[in-house]
């Protein structure tokens, strides 16, 4: 799974990044700091499996913590974009290359309306934070469009027989934007013209097309960053208003970064996503100062400070991901002595079947059933898992 962060520059889009993969980047306050894209893995939370058995995993990847599991995600921070990113303005076809592979988009959004459309500095709450929202959707699809359009003539020229010939010329010619045909044929199941001979598509037909497979291909959650600021709270409001189909939580990542800091520095216990934190180390007035502004002005009104809680609701509510557990009836233990060591995301609809695949390739090819390790129940290829299962496949050697 890869998760694209995205905004405008100057929306706190690194400081978002930062925050919660702790991969020191360059940040400042003004466009196109960043420049080449920066990977870094960060965690989403998942109640352990551990605790259904009474005992205490030990992770080959991630953490555990009070039975809470912080399994590894990929995060990916790009270019800032600005509007016409599509034709190649600031650096816009550099930003839009590097997104094609990702799963989910995280757009981190100025909602103290403290910078223009440029990213330029403004008079707080002066700007709109609903334009930033239309301009990105905007642009990811004319960017989308412009390939589709370049690719058209390789094959609605060629006579296509029935859907499963359309779905397979349209993959092909976005098959660079990372979109698979099933992803395709939702998208065509979600227009009226899916049956036309494409080459009687209008360019209003396309768009349409487009605006479907992206909501698919590409689906966008808002972060409302600097949620500390005085004008965040009425921004924050006004955009669950206008997009009510978009998952938005609003968050403070340069509090977040602060505290993951100071923790790492021993000045405090604090773990990502809590509401609070234990001061355990000698703080100067500064510190304090800072410290204090950080519980009172994020942490208490947010309940956290809403990073971790981005990271959570995007790949589980967002993506509508499952996390599911390899196990044994015969123990919990792997060869190595690792109690519970692995967790993995699984996509919505994942079957017993498709976890012996992401297990091994062999396992899936010599699968002969599963097992749900919780209940002793046997599970045949194509039952439907659910989160936090713990499952354990039976294959032939």
């Amino acid at each position: 799974m890869l998760i694209g962060i995205v905004g405008k520059p100057s929306s706190g889009k690194s400081t978002f990044f930062s925050a919660a993969t702790l991969v020191d980047v360059a940040r400042a306050a003004y466009p196109f700091t960043t420049i080449e894209p920066n990977r870094g893995m960060g965690f989403v939370r998942v109640e352990c499996a551990d605790k259904d058995f009474n005992v205490q995993c030990n992770p080959r990847s991630g953490f555990c913590m009070n039975h809470i599991r912080f399994v590894p995600v990929e995060l990916l921070d790009v270019a800032g974009l600005v509007p016409g990113a599509h034709e190649g303005k600031g650096l816009g076809n550099k930003f839009l290359d590097d997104l094609r592979q990702a799963d989910v988009l995280i757009h981190v959004v100025d909602a103290s309306g403290s910078t223009n459309e440029k990213g330029e500095q403004v008079e707080s709450g002066s700007h709109d934070p609903c334009m930033d929202v239309r301009f990105l959707e905007e642009e990811l699809e004319l960017w989308m469009l412009g390939i589709l359009e370049n690719n058209w003539g390789k094959f609605a020229r060629n006579p296509l027989v029935g859907k499963s010939q359309t779905i397979e010329a349209l993959s092909k010619g976005l098959s660079g934007l990372g979109v698979t045909q099933t992803q395709v044929d939702a998208a065509l199941s979600k227009i009226t013209f899916a049956d036309k001979k494409l080459n009687d598509w209008t360019p209003e037909e396309k768009r349409t097309f487009v605006h479907q497979l992206r909501l698919i291909s590409k689906p966008i959650v808002i972060a409302a960053n600097k949620c500390d600021l005085s004008p965040s709270k009425g921004n924050v409001e006004k955009l669950k208003k206008e997009f009510p189909h978009l998952l938005i939580v609003p968050c403070a990542a340069e509090a977040e970064l602060t505290l993951k800091k100071a923790a790492k520095a021993g000045l405090i216990e604090y773990v990502q996503g809590d509401a609070d934190f234990t001061v355990k180390g000698t703080l100067n007035e500064a510190q304090t100062h800072a410290l204090e502004y950080i519980r009172e002005k994020v942490l208490k009104p947010l309940n956290g400070t809403g990073v971790q809680s981005m990271l959570d609701q995007t790949v589980f509510y967002g993506l509508k991901y499952i996390a599911v557990f390899p196990g044994g009836t015969k123990g919990l233990i792997d060869s190595q002595g690792r109690v519970i060591p692995d967790c993995f995301l699984m996509p919505p609809h994942s079957t017993t079947l498709d976890f012996a695949f992401r297990l091994h390739t062999d396992f899936g090819k010599n699968f002969i059933k599963a097992i749900d390790v919780k209940t002793r129940m046997l599970l045949g290829k194509d039952h439907a898992l659910k989160n936090r299962d713990v499952i354990e496949i039976v294959a032939n050697k």
